[in-house]
């Protein structure tokens, strides 16, 4: 590859998604060049592990599989970020890894925490991540549906609307 993944992640400011949709066409066709994405999470450049986590979150919508062989390192960065844009992507990553109960547990906890962040989007992300690990864990569904509606009373406008959307999906599909 003539350009690096992290070449085409870099320049620019947050406010731009730059190249990191070539990035996540790269590593469609080349999964190989996973590992070097993920990298970028870790970057000193906030531009970079911004649009890495975008390209990240983007490719393992199909691919989640990717994210597996993370399972220790990621929910690490969870707890640890404390960049808006890398918090609201990682939200919704986490409920991909395949985790047995204790550690959806502590990715619970981590969103748990994302829910006081100062950032709406970053809120609402965090919802829908709840949400999803509530759809794998029984154990968590209560307690999640119970503050989801709380967040829907309360929440910003993005968050009552994804709310009441959630709640319609976990009550519906409630065994």
């Amino acid at each position: 590859m003539a350009v690096s993944i992290r070449e085409l992640l870099t320049g620019g400011t947050r406010q731009s998604l730059g190249r990191s949709g070539e990035a996540v066409s790269v590593v469609a066709e080349r999964p190989e060049e996973f590992e070097a994405l993920m990298a970028c999470l870790w970057d000193e450049d906030p531009v970079v592990r911004m649009r890495a986590a975008d390209a990240v979150e983007k490719v393992t919508r199909d691919r989640p599989d990717l994210l597996q062989p993370y399972k220790r390192e990621l929910p690490g960065l969870a707890r640890e970020a404390v960049q808006q844009e890398l918090r609201w992507h990682l939200a919704l990553m986490l409920p991909r890894l395949k985790m047995n109960a204790s550690e959806r547990r502590r990715a619970y906890d981590s969103l748990r925490v994302y829910l006081e962040d100062r950032g709406s989007i970053v809120r609402t992300h965090a919802m829908q991540g709840l949400a999803d690990l509530a759809r794998q864990d029984a154990a968590l569904r209560a307690e999640v549906v119970e503050t989801i509606r709380e967040l829907t009373r309360s929440g910003t406008a993005a968050m009552k609307a994804r709310g009441r959307k959630l709640l319609r999906e976990l009550t519906f599909s409630q065994p």
